[in-house]
C-alpha cells in the first residue's frame, strides 16, 4: 500500500518511507491511499486471538512492505508482559449493561500513548533497514503531558536514533514532568517551552519545514522524524485497540457480532478518535463517534458548526493532555471527508495559519454531523464525575477519562441513544493524584509523587509500579527555552 500527503496527492511512497519521514516535507500528514475493508469473518477470527495476534493482523493490512510474521514479532515485543501489567494489554471493563471502559494505561508509562509508542520504535527501526538509511534519525516530539515520556521510554537507547522532547512549562502534571526529566538513556533530551502545547507543537512543525535546518542536520549525519500522532506509525497501532475492544465485547457476550457500538474518546490532538474513525471506515460496526473535550472546546464547536477557530482563550486544566487548540490530526479527517481533495485541505490549513480559523464545506459539515457528536466538560464536571464513579461505581478514573464519561452521558441525555457505548480511559488516575484525591473528597497532604501513597491508601487501588518508582529518582534535565529558541535547542542537541 502507498501513502500520500494530505497536501499533495502526487506523492506516493511505501509505508516504511512514510513511517521514517513522519511528516511530509510539504507540511501535510502522510495517509494511506486506501482504507482496507474488514469482514465479519475477519473479526470472528480475531475474537479468540491474543492482543498481539490482533495487532499483527490489523497492521498487516496497511503495512504491506512488512510481513505479518515480522509484525507479530514486533507486537510480542511491544506488548510484552514485562511492559504491560495485564495480559489483556488493553482490557475492557464493564461499568453496566450499556457502558464499558477501554483501559489503555496498563503500559510502562501508565498512559494510552504506550499502545503506539511501544510499537513505533520497532516499525521505525525496521523502516531504516528497509530503506537502506545510514543517517541517524532524530525524533522531535511536542507533548501535552504523556507522549513525551512514552516516546522516550520507547526510543531510549534504540540504535540509530536520538529523541528530543519539548513540553509546555507549567503545563503538565507534576508526575508527568517528573517522568520526563528523570528519563534514562544516552540518546534522549528534554526541554520545557515557555508557552502552551500549541506553541511547542507549532515550533516542532516549523523546524520540520525549515530547509536550512534540515540541510545543516543532514550534513551532520541526521534527519528528522516524529513520534507525535502526525506520524502514521502512531495512528495505526491505535486503530488496533478499537477493533480489539469490539472483539472482547463479543467474546464476553456483551455484544452479538454485527451489533453497533459507540465510542466516546477524550480528545486533544484528534489522533485517538481519528483511529476510531478509521476502524469504522474499515467496517467495524461503529455507531456514533463521541468527541469529548475539556474547557478547550475548539473541537466541540467545530463538530457542531463546521467552523474551526483557535482564536479563543487557552485554559490550563486538570486534564492537561487535552489542553490543545490546534488539533493536528483533524487534517487527516478533512482530507478523507473532502474526497482526498489536497487543494481544499491546503486551503483550510493556510487559513488556519494566517487567520487562526477556517470553515469547511457544506458537504463536509453534513458528514461530520452524521459521524460525530461533540461535547465538552468543565473542571467542576470533571471532578464531579471522578467522585461519582468512585463512590457509586467503585471505579477510580483519571481526569481525562472523567471528561469522556461526562460527555458520554451528555450525549445520551440529548439524543436518547441506548447503543452500547465504550468510553476510553487514557491514563492512570495516579498520574493526577492531586486532582483525583480532591475529587473523591480527600485533602492532599503533600504534592507530586508523594501523593501516590495517599491515593493508594484512600482508594485501595494498587498504584502502577513504575510510578511508585519515581520517588527519589534523580532529575537529569532542566533545560528551558522560549518558543523562538527551539531551533537552537535541536541544533545543540545534534552537534
Amino acid at each position: 500500500m502507498k501513502y500520500y500527503s494530505t497536501r499533495d496527492k502526487s506523492l506516493h511512497i511505501d509505508a516504511a518511507e512514510a513511517i521514517k519521514m513522519g511528516l511530509s516535507r510539504d507540511g501535510g500528514l502522510l495517509t494511506p491511499c486506501e482504507i482496507p475493508r474488514i469482514s465479519e469473518d475477519f473479526l470472528k477470527e480475531l475474537v479468540p486471538a491474543t492482543y498481539q495476534e490482533r495487532a499483527a493482523k490489523v497492521m498487516a493490512l496497511y503495512l504491506t512492505d512488512y510481513s505479518e510474521a515480522e509484525l507479530k514479532g514486533f507486537a510480542d515485543n511491544a506488548y510484552d508482559p514485562d511492559k504491560f501489567d495485564t495480559a489483556a494489554v488493553a482490557p475492557v471493563r464493564t461499568v453496566n449493561e450499556n457502558t464499558h471502559c477501554l483501559e489503555l494505561w496498563h503500559g510502562p508509562t501508565s498512559a494510552f500513548k504506550d499502545m503506539a509508542l511501544q510499537m513505533l520504535p520497532q516499525l521505525l527501526s525496521a523502516a531504516l533497514r528497509k530503506t537502506g538509511e545510514k543517517k541517524t534519525v532524530c525524533i522531535l516530539v511536542a507533548t501535552s503531558g504523556d507522549t513525551g515520556k512514552a516516546a522516550m521510554e520507547g526510543f531510549s537507547d534504540v540504535p540509530q536514533t536520538r529523541i528530543m522532547v519539548f513540553y509546555p512549562k507549567n503545563g503538565v502534571s507534576a508526575i508527568q514532568e517528573l517522568q520526563m526529566v528523570t528519563q534514562e538513556g544516552q540518546n534522549v533530551g528534554v526541554c520545557s517551552v515557555v508557552g502552551n502545547f500549541d506553541d511547542a507543537q507549532s515550533g516542532v512543525k516549523r523546524i520540520f519545514s525549515d530547509v536550512s535546518i534540515r540541510k545543516t542536520l543532514e550534513d551532520r549525519g541526521f534527519f528528522l522524524s516524529s513520534a507525535n500522532s502526525i506520524n502514521w506509525g502512531r495512528i495505526l497501532p491505535q486503530v488496533v485497540y478499537y477493533i480489539s475492544a469490539y472483539c472482547d465485547l463479543v467474546r464476553d457476550g456483551k455484544l452479538t457480532m454485527g451489533d453497533p457500538v459507540n465510542f466516546c474518546v477524550p480528545t486533544g490532538n484528534f489522533g485517538d478518535i481519528l483511529a476510531a474513525y478509521y476502524a469504522k471506515k474499515m467496517g467495524l460496526p461503529v455507531g456514533k463517534l463521541i468527541c469529548a473535550s475539556n474547557c478547550n472546546d475548539v473541537l466541540t464547536d467545530f463538530l457542531r458548526t463546521g467552523i474551526y477557530d483557535r482564536n479563543r482563550p487557552f485554559h490550563t486544566t486538570m486534564s492537561p493532555s487535552m489542553d490543545i487548540l490546534i488539533s493536528s490530526n483533524l487534517e487527516r479527517l478533512l482530507f478523507d471527508l473532502s474526497g482526498q481533495n489536497d487543494a481544499e485541505v491546503r486551503g483550510y490549513m493556510e487559513q488556519l495559519t494566517k487567520e487562526g480559523k477556517y470553515e469547511v464545506s457544506d458537504a463536509i459539515k453534513a458528514q461530520l454531523k452524521e459521524l460525530f457528536w461533540g461535547g465538552c466538560c468543565d473542571e467542576n464536571g470533571t471532578a464531579t464525575t471522578i467522585g461519582s464513579y468512585y463512590k457509586d461505581k467503585n471505579y477510580l478514573i483519571d481526569t481525562h477519562s472523567a471528561v469522556a464519561a461526562d460527555v458520554m452521558e451528555q450525549y445520551r441525555a440529548e439524543t436518547g441513544d441506548k447503543t452500547v457505548t465504550v468510553f476510553v480511559s487514557t491514563a492512570s488516575p495516579y498520574k493526577f493524584c492531586n486532582h483525583v484525591l480532591k475529587a473523591v473528597g480527600e485533602t492532599p497532604v503533600s504534592q507530586g509523587v508523594e501523593l501516590i501513597d495517599q491515593l493508594q491508601s484512600v482508594s485501595g487501588v494498587a498504584a502502577p509500579r513504575r510510578l511508585k518508582e519515581l520517588k527519589g529518582k534523580t532529575r537529569r534535565f532542566d533545560l528551558c527555552t522560549e518558543k523562538t529558541g527551539m531551533d537552537g535547542v535541536v541544533l545543540d542537541f545534534l552537534k
